[in-house]
């Protein structure tokens, strides 16, 4: 994580598609050069940061052609 903010300043927010329901949901945070990720369900465990480009990377290759 950067250590410019702390996970507890971040302000996270779910896919508009997770459900109501609960299930396996991630969570997003930015900030100016990262983008936060961490599980929905256990939100004081560890979290993933990613620098913009890499994060952006991802998405591409996950949303396919």
């Amino acid at each position: 994580m950067s250590t410019d903010v702390t996970s507890s300043e971040l302000a996270w927010f779910k896919s508009s598609y997770s459900g109501a329901e609960g299930g396996e949901c991630l969570e997003v945070a930015t900030t100016p050069g990262r983008v936060h990720v961490r599980d929905s369900k256990f939100p004081a465990r560890a979290e993933l940061a990613f620098r913009r480009p890499d994060w952006a990377a991802f998405v591409g290759f996950a949303a396919g052609p």
